[in-house]
């Protein structure tokens, strides 16, 4: 297996974490539902250091070269990921948890007024 890290350092953006949270809500999650040999997506943000990324957790036999939906996330950023790396997984544990679905992750909690 593989795994994409992106991050992105906001400062020289006009998004926020906030912004980028209401672009998953709305339409940057099910693009990539489809994707062939991707295992798992999952977006990552940190306020404090002004960040936000993803992390892709593909097959071995995913073809990192074969098209991909578009990246909205650059496109509104306005730069491609400050970081970005691909690395291979040595190992993979599932813990002990409530188990079903995931909840979906902060961007689909009920929006609350700062």
């Amino acid at each position: 297996m593989k795994a994409s890290i992106s991050w992105w350092d906001l400062s020289g953006s006009g998004q926020t974490i906030d912004s980028l949270r209401v672009y998953l809500r709305e339409e940057g999650v099910q693009p990539w539902e489809q994707v062939h040999g991707m295992r798992l997506k999952f977006w990552i943000s940190d306020r404090q250091a002004n960040r936000w990324g993803a992390v892709m957790l593909w097959e071995s036999t995913a073809d990192l070269t074969a098209p991909m939906p578009p990246n909205r996330a650059a496109e509104l950023i306005g730069y491609p990921p400050t970081h970005r790396m691909t690395t291979d997984v040595e190992a993979i544990v599932e813990g002990i948890h409530s188990g079903g679905l995931l909840d979906g992750g902060l961007a689909f909690e009920p929006v609350r007024e700062s």
